[in-house]
């Protein structure tokens, strides 16, 4: 018997049985599946994963060899939206917006006179915002550079 129980007991209970060859599901999401047989390969697939499905999932094997606890903790990482724009004041604006974790940004050329702002949202996300001040009237063109876990972003904008 397998079972695998998401985040609380009373919240989602996903079961197989070998001797029956019987599948249970309480509860769950119907995203929530076996990724192959639960007969040879227990594994439980989430498509597509969403925010809501981060947490600890304990998976439970009881056999003839014994009863083994497996845990396991998901973390969704969200890519943010970028844009890059420019302002009258603050001539370019790099805005990384609802990422999962917070996205790093940082310009070329590089600048200390940029500032940044966060927005924390309640579901999780950031946004970062970045602006620099007036660059080198010799180099027209800023990039603008944003790093984070599900992806990597160059944007370039000329300012003449």
């Amino acid at each position: 018997m397998v079972t695998w129980k998401m985040k609380c007991s009373t919240c989602c209970l996903f079961a197989y049985r070998s001797d029956h060859n019987e599948t249970r599901k309480l509860n769950c999401s119907e995203r929530m599946m076996w990724k192959y047989s639960p007969g040879s390969d227990p594994a439980l697939r989430i498509y597509p994963v969403n925010l809501g499905d981060e947490g600890n999932y304990t998976c439970e094997i009881a056999s003839s060899a014994g009863n083994f606890l497996f845990f396991s903790s998901l973390t969704v990482a969200v890519p943010p939206t970028v844009t890059l724009t420019h302002d009258e004041s603050r001539v370019a604006v790099c805005q990384a917006s609802a990422g999962k974790p917070a996205a790093d940004i940082s310009w070329i050329p590089a600048s200390n006179h940029s500032t940044e702002e966060e927005v924390h949202h309640p579901n999780g996300t950031v946004t970062r915002v970045s602006y620099i001040g007036r660059v080198n009237s010799m180099l027209p063109t800023v990039t603008c550079l944003v790093t984070h876990p599900a992806t990597n972003q160059t944007l370039s904008l000329d300012l003449s």
